[in-house]
């Protein structure tokens, strides 16, 4: 999945876009709010992880303009304000979680989780699609008993693909959530992450199809 890191502390911002790079997440990390409000308003994040106090523009006022553009992805507010009134101002202004700081980067990644989960519908941590099963807590990838080892990329790929089988991803949509904005790769990349998947699930009871000039989809096998 594509998110927005908007953090102005570079440790901290550094341990988050490491940390979420690791589980396959594709991160662009904004270190004040005139940057983080820029890209939000020119790119699509699957998630943002705003901080309150920023340089430039706030956090409070970047989710208002953001809500009230009409703004959807979920929004994780992490801040050293602890105060319930500041709890109560982010969620009103259209936050969907509030961590406080000093925290512990397990609960973020928690956190993280259950607001994409939200988003796309699955109340687990497990996709499936034929035989195939990803949890994305662990990055683990089984096809029935057998493990498959997949690369970081190559598992968000299929994460993405399997967020809702039968959907045609648009190669373009594919980089945009595996690749940050920096990244040093073409769209031509997805290719290459889309053959070595189709070889390494070989068996399984799935198809990733190209549908030519549109894009690739993960169907469940019938046969």
């Amino acid at each position: 999945m594509r998110i927005l890191l908007v953090e102005d502390v570079a440790d901290v911002g550094e341990a988050i876009v490491a940390r979420l790079q690791r589980v396959g997440h594709a991160v662009d990390w904004a270190s004040d709010g005139d940057d983080g409000a820029g890209l939000l308003a020119t790119q699509a994040y699957d998630m943002v992880i705003l901080d309150v106090m920023l340089p430039g523009r706030d956090g409070f006022s970047i989710l208002k303009s953001y809500r009230a553009g009409g703004g959807k992805s979920p929004v994780l507010i992490l801040t050293a304000r602890s105060q319930i009134d500041d709890r109560v101002s982010a969620l009103d202004l259209g936050a969907d979680d509030y961590l406080v700081k000093p925290f512990d980067f397990r609960e973020l990644e928690a956190r993280v989780r259950a607001l994409l989960r939200r988003n796309q519908g699955p109340a687990t941590n497990d996709l499936a699609c034929g035989d195939v099963v990803l949890d994305r807590s662990s990055r683990e990838v089984r096809v029935g008993e057998r493990a498959v080892e997949l690369t970081r990329r190559e598992t968000a790929v299929l994460e993405a693909l399997m967020t809702r089988p039968g959907r045609i991803f648009p190669k373009e949509d594919l980089f945009e959530q595996v690749f940050a904005l920096e990244a040093d790769a073409g769209t031509n990349a997805i290719e290459l992450y889309v053959g070595r998947l189709r070889k390494k699930l070989q068996g399984a009871r799935v198809q990733i199809k190209t549908l030519r000039g549109l894009g690739y989809q993960i169907l469940a096998d019938a046969h």
